[in-house]
């Protein structure tokens, strides 16, 4: 408890000196240094493995020992609206059945083929990329036209943190919650829209258990994705590896042979 009322001690007597935007900018750089500074700015993949949970109603509907690749794209200069990576989420001990999401569409890939997911599917996908605090400190930070706004600090999870909102040329904002020890973020938050229904969702995520990668980069071996105060997604990955020799250009394209199936 001493050191929790310390933090939030000292880091009051700085924000003192500093404007909403001061503040706010320097957590974020406090913590682009903490996930590895030019190692992090400057990776080009990432490989995931482990268990991954999906949810239904806070109940798990499914179990995966899953293999997530990402690769991140260089030739993208419209950040703000396109996607600039790639991602193959490969599943089973054998990793012979996954999901491929492109910068335009996303396909189910296994022994039959590949089919289009629907487009609701990759359009959530997009949006969920597009403001990923981890995305937004690797790929997004260059753009013009960024809000950044300190909202204090605060106690969340007993854990003492900065707020900061970082709102894009979009007007679309994303609240994150860095740990003012650490200076990693350990949760945060955005509101969308349903492509189908037009409802308001709240997606929170939670950002735990951070490691090195052995590269220099601090990645969080636990993820959890909750949206609308239900738990739908878990990851709790075994290794994270940065610069990956396994996450060959072949792993995010489609095979020129593969047969094309229709969309559900």
């Amino acid at each position: 408890m001493f050191r929790i009322l310390f933090a939030i001690l000292i880091a009051a007597l700085v924000a003192r000196a500093e404007t909403s935007e001061q503040r706010a900018k320097r957590v974020i750089d406090e913590c682009v240094q903490a996930l590895g500074g030019d190692n992090f700015l400057n990776m080009q993949n990432r490989v995931e493995a482990g268990r991954a949970y999906s949810f239904y109603r806070d109940k798990i509907s499914g179990l995966s020992i899953a293999t997530i690749y990402t690769r991140y794209d260089s030739g993208v200069t419209d950040t703000a609206h396109n996607l600039a990576q790639h991602e193959r989420d490969n599943f089973d001990k054998k990793q012979d059945f996954g999901t491929l999401f492109t910068d335009k569409a996303a396909f189910d890939i296994s022994y039959r083929g590949a089919r289009p997911l629907p487009a609701d599917r990759f359009a959530r996908y997009r949006a969920t990329t597009l403001r990923d605090i981890f995305y937004i400190l690797r790929v997004r930070l260059h753009e013009p036209g960024w809000i950044f706004e300190s909202k204090g600090a605060d106690v969340v999870e007993n854990r003492p943190v900065e707020i900061v909102d970082l709102t894009d040329s979009n007007n679309l904002t994303t609240t994150v919650y860095f740990d003012q020890i650490t200076k990693l973020p350990v949760r945060q938050l955005f509101y969308d829209r349903d492509e189908v229904t037009k409802d308001r969702n709240e997606e929170v995520t939670h950002f735990t258990k951070y490691l090195d990668t052995g590269d220099g980069v601090q990645w969080p071996f636990s993820i959890e994705r909750d949206r609308n105060g239900e738990k739908i997604y878990e990851i709790f990955s075994n290794s994270v590896r940065v610069n990956d020799k396994r996450a060959t250009d072949e792993l995010f394209e489609l095979p020129s042979s593969i047969k094309l199936l229709k969309p559900e």
